[in-house]
């Protein structure tokens, strides 16, 4: 395996956790959203990844990729508010199934995850480098 391989692993790997911090924004915006039919109310959404295996002959390189976002299957939340000029006929308002505290733990994880992808490229970089300077 190429030692320029760990830039693609990582490249991929920053990709996704950047694809994940933007959803998880989109839904702690979104949280606190108001609809008058749950059809119309937002709800959380989360990337599912998968690992991608490309082999080349014989040398393989793993990455990961965004397969695609789903919607949470979690139910809405709905409140009685007669009075709220988003309420429905029956006097309820629906809100999105976002839980905050998730959210932001997710959101801690993904920019772990993004700040180890750029040390490793760092260091990967450092690696490239030195081993140049050991032919001089």
């Amino acid at each position: 395996m190429s030692m320029f391989k760990v830039f693609d692993v990582a490249g991929s790997a920053l990709s996704a956790q950047s694809v994940r911090m933007n959803t998880t924004a989109s839904n702690l915006a979104n949280a606190n959203s108001v609809s008058s039919s749950d059809g119309e109310t937002y709800r959380a959404r989360q990337p599912i990844f998968e690992s991608v295996l490309q082999s080349e002959k014989g040398s393989a390189s793993v990455g990961v990729a965004v397969k695609e976002i789903v919607e949470s299957d979690a139910p809405l939340q709905s409140r009685y508010e007669p009075g709220h000029p988003m309420a429905n006929e029956d006097g309820y308002i629906f809100m999105p199934n976002v839980n905050v505290v998730e959210e932001m733990t997710n959101m801690m994880s993904a920019s772990r995850s993004y700040q180890t992808n750029v040390e490793m490229i760092n260091t990967a970089k450092q690696l490239a480098l030195r081993t140049i300077q050991l032919g001089q």
